[in-house]
């Protein structure tokens, strides 16, 4: 899918060219201080409603993390990641298990798959060393 360059408002293009800048994946509120850093500031509130529209436009990716925060990253980056749920530490996957499986053929019609996301939560080895301490 994704949208031309020509369906896309200035300020959606601003946060296209950020998110390329960094190299993984940036949440609203990072975005939103970089933002309010350049010549071209834009609210906190703008910056989302102006992700989401990227996003349903097939142009940024999202995930979301046991915290509840919500990362971006452009579409082009095809990252996956492994997330502890004591510490927070994200390890990123070296590849994608997913990467060629598609809609069934009879849901086509009915749904266009923008991208997908896949999320391994767990504990890290160190937490899992904090713990196994904490037990004995």
């Amino acid at each position: 899918m994704g949208a031309k360059p020509s369906q896309l408002s200035p300020r959606q293009i601003q946060l296209l060219k950020e998110l390329g800048n960094c190299k993984d994946e940036m949440s609203g509120q990072e975005l939103h201080r970089v933002l309010t850093i350049g010549p071209s500031t834009m609210g906190l509130a703008t910056v989302y409603r102006n992700l989401r529209q990227l996003q349903q436009k097939g142009l940024v990716r999202c995930r979301h993390l046991p915290t509840g925060e919500v990362l971006y990253a452009p579409m082009d980056r095809d990252h996956h990641h492994l997330t502890c749920v004591d510490c927070g530490k994200t390890l990123r996957m070296k590849n994608c298990p997913l990467h060629n499986i598609d809609v069934p053929i009879d849901q086509r019609d009915e749904f266009q798959l923008l991208f997908h996301t896949l999320e391994f939560f767990g504990l890290c080895k160190s937490c899992m060393e904090h713990q196994q301490v904490k037990d004995i």
